[in-house]
């Protein structure tokens, strides 16, 4: 192929991206590359299923703990630091392969980004105006005029509501039209092969059903009251993740109980992979594998279509 080969291993969370990427690594001398929204930040490790250096069989990985909770990490950020990654894993002759479920990262990258319109305070303004005096408004507004932004959004992220809201009113086309904007442009120079999970739902969501206790039964409390004597304050943008969000409130509020918190964390989670799957299935190019990340079939498709791939003229 005429443009460097890049691997991708996407999929909703608990399916084993990163035992999939391990194996792709070993198999194919790669190096990962971690997109992942939360595991970029130091100190939040049990609660983002962050491997541990242990884990990592010697397979060089980036972007893991790199910025502080307190630091602001965008998705221009991250398409910056891969950028600056990749020619040095082509220096080594390494393939390099992204691993990770934060759909947004992986499409700033391959299709850039836009120069999107400023803030609009007194736009703002009006909408929560709008919003205070008839509450679910701004669901509906932006249902009504850009229903794939609605769908894509957590119906409880007020913040992202609005941004699209505010790209949909300001320039007069959806949120998702601005990755064909002018602004940082897409990745050349490489040629993508994006592999995507897709266990049998039913068997994922009891998977995570029980990730969650275990996590929370294994260090996330503690891990939370460490990062909160530290230094790092509640509002620090990963306490709003999944997991750390109800183990901070659990720490924060006393009337949320343990059982409170780790049901919410469930349903939180399942609703995130529900997500994650229709993110994916709207993206180009993804191939899918059925299966989970250590299923010995999906490992050995991986493999045949990372085979192909790579012989390509």
């Amino acid at each position: 192929m005429s443009n460097l080969p890049l691997l991708a291993v996407a999929g909703p969370t608990g399916a084993g991206k990163s035992t999939l990427a391990l194996a792709l690594a070993e198999r194919f001398h790669g190096e990962i590359i971690n997109f992942d929204s939360v595991q970029v930040y130091t100190g939040f490790n049990i609660g983002s299923a962050k491997l541990p250096a242990s884990a990592q069989r010697g397979i060089p990985h980036h972007l893991l703990d790199l910025c502080a909770p307190t630091d602001s990490f965008t998705a221009g950020d991250f398409v910056a630091e891969v950028l600056a990654i990749l020619p040095q894993i082509a220096a080594r002759r390494r393939l390099p392969i992204l691993c990770g479920g934060t759909g947004f990262y992986l499409r700033a990258l391959l299709h850039g980004l836009s120069s999107n319109p400023q803030r609009d305070d007194t736009l703002r303004a009006r909408l929560l105006a709008r919003e205070s005096r008839h509450p679910g408004a701004i669901r509906r507004l932006l249902t009504r005029l850009d229903p794939a932004a609605a769908q894509r959004i957590h119906p409880n992220d007020a913040n992202k509501s609005i941004r699209a809201l505010e790209l949909r009113l300001l320039a007069r086309r959806p949120a998702g039209d601005h990755f064909q904007a002018a602004g940082l442009a897409p990745l050349t120079g490489y040629d993508p092969l994006i592999l995507a999970l897709d266990p049998p739902r039913e068997a994922l969501y009891s998977h995570l059903n029980h990730r969650c206790e275990a996590m929370w039964r294994g260090g996330l409390l503690d891990e939370v009251r460490a990062l909160l004597a530290a230094g790092v304050p509640p509002s620090a943008k990963p306490f709003e993740s999944l997991g750390y969000k109800q183990a901070l409130r659990h720490l924060l509020t006393p009337d949320f109980s343990d059982t409170q918190a780790i049901e919410e964390m469930r349903v939180r989670t399942r609703q995130y992979a529900k997500r994650q799957w229709t993110w994916f299935r709207a993206e180009k190019g993804v191939d899918w594998i059925s299966g989970f990340g250590h299923d010995i079939a999906a490992q050995h498709d991986a493999f045949e279509m990372g085979s192909r791939f790579l012989k390509k003229p």
